[in-house]
């Protein structure tokens, strides 16, 4: 006994070849989508701008920059906790821009994984 496809489902070899060119398209669209995301750069201030951080797409910090008057020899705690802060805050922007980026190609599927 042979199974039936009913109509409109499967489409054959061509309908096939057509969704493997979309997912291939997908891919190479994807592909140089993240090495533009990688090439950018990012300007983060935190602690009402006494430390500004950049960073670019691959989650390399580029600079940091501390202002004079956050320095305080007795309260180096407060300083320590502003720049992890602003690490923290570099790290969400790269990631909420890639998957935002990658969402407009894949349609929210595959995400940050990706579906291939």
């Amino acid at each position: 006994m042979k199974a039936r496809i009913p109509q409109g489902m499967g489409g054959g070899p061509q309908n096939m070849n057509a969704m493997l060119r979309q997912a291939q398209k997908m891919q190479e669209d994807m592909a140089a989508l993240q090495a533009d995301l990688e090439e950018r750069e990012y300007d983060i201030s935190a602690g009402g701008g006494m430390v500004e951080l950049k960073i670019n797409g691959k989650r390399e910090i580029l600079s940091i920059a501390i202002k004079p008057e956050i320095v305080d020899p007795d309260d180096v705690e407060t300083l320590e906790d502003i720049i992890v802060a602003a690490v923290n805050e570099a790290i969400k922007r790269v990631d909420a821009t890639s998957e935002a980026e990658m969402q407009k190609i894949t349609g929210g599927f595959g995400g940050k994984q990706g579906l291939f």
